[in-house]
């Protein structure tokens, strides 16, 4: 194509020469094609080229299309476009579910009075309050380095919590170690400091009934679930004056409570240094590519927790254990993020990186769900 036709923001074909030899170029729909042949390892060349083409607002790829390698830049957008159609009804979706879901906390008789749902709505704002700080954290810190990142996507299942969580999806390359960290940090530090807010909101409210309630005839979900509190909620309780567990039979503390447990879990779960969850990105950025000797080890880890439940816990929590190992065996084979800048984060995020893996290991509990206990 004519030189004059090329957007006036990207890089000329012959800036390029160095990594990509370049004999065609093709620009449609906002996207721009390069046609040629890399002239070092794919990794290498998006890693040299990625900050030439950043500084201009496009991301770039190599891929190979019907027989020849194609560098494709793509406009960045880190904002968000118009309403976010998708996010808002999975948010609704998820509200419905978590509402549905706290109705049995409380033991509401929603079979003969659907709408009555809605007064669970404290255990709603619970554990989508901790889920959505947490990944507003990430969002926040993306926007903060300028990285292209979506808002929350929450997961409404009918499950006892009635949602497995919220992701945000990031299609941009890391600038640097330090913003991999802050990204990846920001969002377990967020929600821990809301977990902190909830459980000691949710200890001071009243108990609750688990047995039948009184009219309604509906046993909670309490009378059939136990949790397991790690010392972080352990602590805030104590800190508050209030009690976790009630001398009294039948008695629960609010379910406001299960929110701190959501927020405590969770972070504990994305702090395990594997693939793209948050305690990877903090590894990585800390101890560079080190990160994949200690990946190995948190698939054993986990076996060998469940492997002690099973012998001297009676084998109680064993298989979600199971299901964490399998999961970070899968995890451990997607590629992680490798930032543009190498350049070492400094001790104060080595500090600040070690206190929030010792939150993490507050957040742990071996037994943290017993059904049916």
């Amino acid at each position: 194509m004519e030189m004059s036709s090329l957007p006036a923001d990207v890089p000329a074909p012959e800036t390029l020469a160095d990594y990509f030899h370049v004999y065609e170029v093709d620009v449609d729909d906002g996207e721009v094609r390069y046609y040629g042949e890399p002239l070092a390892p794919q990794e290498a060349v998006v890693k040299r080229l990625a900050p030439v083409f950043r500084e201009r607002g496009y991301r770039v790829r190599v891929e190979r299309q019907l027989g020849e390698h194609v560098l494709l830049a793509t406009e960045r957008s880190p904002g968000v476009d118009g309403v976010p159609w998708t996010n808002v009804a999975l948010f609704v979706a998820t509200v419905a579910t978590t509402l549905l879901a706290g109705a049995g906390w409380y033991g509401i008789p929603i079979t003969e009075a659907p709408l009555r749902a809605v007064e669970a709505w404290p255990f709603a704002v619970s554990v989508l309050g901790v889920l959505a700080v947490h990944e507003l954290g990430h969002y926040v810190t993306s926007r903060y380095h300028d990285v292209e990142a979506s808002l929350p996507y929450f997961i409404p299942v009918p499950t006892l919590l009635g949602t497995l969580g919220a992701v945000i999806r990031m299609n941009d390359h890391i600038p640097s170690r330090r913003a991999l960290f802050d990204i990846g940090v920001a969002g377990p530090l967020a929600g821990l400091v809301a977990t902190v807010v909830v459980t000691a909101v949710g200890v001071s409210l009243p108990p609750i009934e688990t047995g039948a309630m009184v009219g309604g005839g509906v046993a909670t979900t309490a009378s059939q679930v136990e949790l397991g509190y790690p010392p972080l909620i352990q602590l805030v309780a104590w800190t508050v004056g209030r009690p976790l567990t009630y001398g009294e039979p039948g008695l629960m503390v609010n379910p406001v409570v299960v929110g701190g447990w959501v927020g405590a879990f969770v972070t504990f779960l994305n702090l395990l240094p594997v693939g793209q969850l948050d305690g990877a990105h903090v590894v990585r950025a800390l101890v560079g590519d080190a990160l994949s000797a200690v990946q190995r080890f948190v698939p054993l880890v986990l076996f060998g927790l469940a492997g002690y439940l099973f012998f001297f816990e009676d084998g109680r929590a064993v298989g979600i254990w199971v299901l964490w190992g399998l999961i970070t065996l899968v995890f451990g084979r997607v590629s992680g993020v490798t930032p543009l800048d190498e350049s070492p984060v400094g001790r104060g995020r080595w500090l600040v990186g070690l206190l929030t893996l010792v939150l993490g290991v507050l957040s742990f509990t071996p037994v943290p769900v017993v059904v049916g206990g």
